[in-house]
């Protein structure tokens, strides 16, 4: 295979792009030399081809809308192993940025309409082992930027509580799924509060794991130093079992450690809360501007029911919560997603990391023919980060970075005196659903990305996070979420089951 060589055109403007003034004569001596240049990468094209992956046959079927009631399968299909497991008969729906090998991969966004993965995340393959049944691709928002649901390419998602109302994002379709009572478990991603703000407004359960604890392998990514992917469920025992299945080394992802020994998330759940410490984060309610008092009265009283069952429960503050930790996160998300997401094409370069080169290659080109079509929230951040990083050379985002070990410092001092922090995931009630195509561009990233004050911070830091339904307020969900030490994803799943036992059964909207 021999690759295009480049025009007297093109090294003129990557020159120009990188403040390099060259003569005609310059610019010809560098098409020749870059052209020779190509000839390794002719060598690693013929190279790669000898090992790159073949999708499996497998079948899918893109529903009509009489067969998608939520608009929350982007496709469906009936993919299982046959394997024996702790997940038999369990009917996964996978965040349509999770790759599942030989099934359209959109990501919520026509720059990967058409896309086929060929090979299986490593989520999807520990769980297709573990003996589960992948029953379709869930809907996301486009390219994952979003905490409500109306900007996927494949049109809004509304709360299976009340169709006028948003489901949060972007695993909306996994949430709108579980919620209706379509499937039993789903794969949700969580780069702002992806897993759990969906599970709050649409009432069921969703869990950030410690960063690292799940591999990210196979996953679309938006920004490595807060990318993850977790499960979701209609209760705390189910959430545990998935977890269970899909935490561990998987040899690709370094972000992972290599001494890493997952807990025992099953026997966990079944642990009593007898003297568990419960920390009431002051600074996660009565936020100005944004609480709503009747979703903080609802979290408190649920804490509540926590300590009639032995809990011991105090007040706990950590004041950077409330002043610096979302901006922390924003500027890490906003110029790395830049930088990774769309001038890296998704896997970005200098990492050791699993990469999908024919999704970067397909992306690359889709981005560009599509630009116009991207939701004007994911444009908003490809533009405020690009300044970031030519106006000030991201040295912002290396700013944001060094502050984080003093924002994991400051909850860990917390979780030194308790062993879970407890908040409103999203103190607010859901907003009416919005029609992207009449949304202003202020409307449509205000309702995208308002939603993320208490969840994104946790992304930053890497604590696991589960949000639980604490009950209805006018008839929609209230989540509550409790976080944990890192890599003590148990506790919080123990806090998370007991809370459930006591309050009785979760109810869905089916």
């Amino acid at each position: 295979m021999n690759l295009p060589r480049p025009s007297s055109e093109e090294i003129a403007a990557a020159a120009a792009h990188y403040g390099f003034h060259l003569s005609d004569g310059e610019t010809a001596e560098h098409v020749a030399l870059t052209s020779a240049a190509l000839n390794s990468y002719d060598t690693v094209a013929r190279l790669y081809a000898g090992i790159a992956p073949v999708s499996p046959p497998r079948a899918w079927t893109r529903p009509q809308s009489e067969e998608n009631p939520y608009n929350a399968w982007y496709v469906t299909s009936d993919i299982s192993t046959g394997a024996e497991g702790p997940l038999s008969g369990k009917r996964i729906a996978v965040k349509d940025n999770v790759a599942v090998a030989g099934i359209p991969m959109m990501n919520g966004s026509r720059s990967l309409e058409g896309f086929v993965p060929s090979e299986d995340a490593t989520v999807v393959t520990r769980l297709l082992d573990a003996g589960a049944t992948i029953a379709g691709k869930a809907v996301c928002e486009d390219l994952c930027f979003s905490g409500s649901s109306f900007t996927a390419a494949t049109g809004p998602l509304p709360n299976p509580w009340n169709p006028e109302y948003a489901n949060s994002g972007s695993s909306s379709g996994s949430a709108a799924l579980l919620a209706g009572g379509v499937v039993d478990l789903a794969i949700g991603c969580d780069q702002g509060g992806s897993i759990r703000m969906p599970a709050a407004w649409g009432g069921v359960v969703g869990h950030k794991p410690t960063w690292g604890l799940v591999p990210y392998s196979g996953c679309f990514p938006i920004e490595r130093t807060i990318d993850h992917v977790g499960p979701m469920g209609t209760s705390v025992s189910d959430v545990a079992a998935m977890l269970h299945v899909m935490a561990g080394r998987d040899g690709l992802d370094p972000r992972q450690p290599d001494d890493l020994v997952p807990q025992d998330f099953v026997a966990a759940v079944s642990q009593d809360v007898t003297g568990l410490r419960v920390g009431v984060l002051r600074e996660g309610f009565g936020i100005p501007g944004m609480s709503d008092d009747r979703v903080d009265d609802l979290v408190r009283a649920s804490v509540a029911t926590l300590e009639a069952v032995g809990a011991v429960v105090s007040d706990v503050s950590v004041p950077i919560h409330g002043d610096g930790a979302f901006d922390i996160w924003a500027v890490i998300a906003t110029d790395g997603a830049a930088y990774q997401m769309f001038d890296g094409n998704g896997y970005g370069l200098n990492s050791l990391g699993y990469t999908d080169p024919e999704a970067m290659e397909f992306f690359s080109s889709g981005r560009r023919a599509h630009a116009d079509e991207i939701a004007a929230n994911v444009r908003h951040i490809a533009l405020s980060g690009h300044y970031g990083l030519t106006r000030f050379g991201g040295s912002y985002y290396a700013r944001a970075r060094r502050l984080v070990p003093g924002l994991i410092a400051a909850y860990d001092a917390a979780l030194a005196d308790v062993d879970v922090l407890v908040m409103p995931t999203i103190p607010f009630l859901p907003g009416r659903l919005l029609d992207a195509g009449a949304a202003s561009i202020s409307e449509t990233v205000g309702a995208a990305l308002g939603t993320l004050f208490n969840t994104a911070p946790f992304d930053a830091t890497g604590h696991p996070g589960i949000s639980v339904p604490a009950g209805l307020v006018d008839g929609l969900p209230v989540g509550m979420m409790m976080v944990g030490r890192r890599f003590d994803d148990a506790t919080v799943l123990r806090a998370a089951a007991g809370y459930e036992r006591a309050a009785g059964p979760f109810l869905t909207a089916a």
